[in-house]
């Protein structure tokens, strides 16, 4: 075995611990990713009208059906906005172009980021679920293993949607320009204006092919104690690998 194969590993370690650090520096990333969404559930909680019980949602509160939606904000955040925006400025610097000539690979910072954005969206995911108990008392998932499942799918779909847009983007203000015009109805496909389930028949339908909005439906479901249906589990992974393997035809490094 070569050194070089031996030595692969360190270099993709050291570039994770500085994009960490780097992502600790953005007080913008920081605050869009892992606080905002949390204090758009205070905000919606401090409504009185959220804290009572809706019959159309079956005895659910509209903050209850908010906590997934603001994890998926996170998500859709990290993913569409702040992501394809570090990218998009690593190819216009050049800094791509010059790791190609080191041991570490460009695909190692690509992979790098994601883990990143990735975690980070994690954290606001736990942030989320955290304030809503404690403040709102809504309760946790009822199925964890099926809410940990679809989690972790709509990350992968965000981040390959992400991916997209910085394949698709030449410099940084298109990857923002891109990335609006993507981030807003990705929103209302998650369910920010309105529920998924309060949606009219044939919208909803229409909405839970879209990534987010099936993702809406799993996490509602696995929080109310139901495994997710497989259905929306099903277009989460078609749109991953649909978004993956757009992004590796359009990816360029330089």
């Amino acid at each position: 075995m070569s050194t070089a194969t031996l030595s692969t590993p360190r270099p993709r370690a050291a570039v994770l611990r500085t994009e960490v650090r780097l992502f600790r520096r953005e007080p913008g990333s920081i605050f869009w990713i892992l606080l905002f969404p949390t204090l758009l559930l205070v905000i919606l909680g401090s409504i009185p009208s959220f804290r009572r019980s809706q019959t159309s949602l079956g005895g659910l509160r509209l903050i209850d059906t908010y906590v997934p939606v603001v994890i998926l904000v996170a998500m859709i955040t990290a993913g569409v906005q702040v992501m394809p925006q570090v990218l998009t400025g690593y190819r216009e610097r050049g800094i791509l172009r010059r790791m190609s000539t080191t041991p570490v690979r460009p695909s190692a910072l690509l992979s790098a980021q994601m883990v990143v954005h990735g975690l980070a969206a994690l954290v606001a995911m736990l942030l989320a679920l955290a304030v809503g108990r404690l403040a709102f008392d809504v309760r946790l998932p009822r199925q964890p293993g099926g809410y940990l499942l679809a989690l972790l799918l709509a990350i992968l779909a965000a981040l390959a949607l992400g991916s997209v847009v910085s394949a698709v983007s030449r410099t940084t203000k298109i990857a923002g320009a891109v990335g609006s015009a993507v981030y807003f109805p990705m929103m209302f496909c998650a369910g920010v204006w309105v529920p998924v389930q309060s949606m009219p028949h044939t919208m909803g339908r229409i909405v839970e092919l879209t990534p987010f909005g099936a993702a809406a439906r799993a996490l509602g479901q696995a929080a109310a104690g139901d495994w997710p249906g497989w259905s929306h589990l099903g277009v989460l992974v078609a749109w991953t690998v649909l978004l993956s393997a757009a992004a590796s035809r359009w990816f360029r490094w330089e």
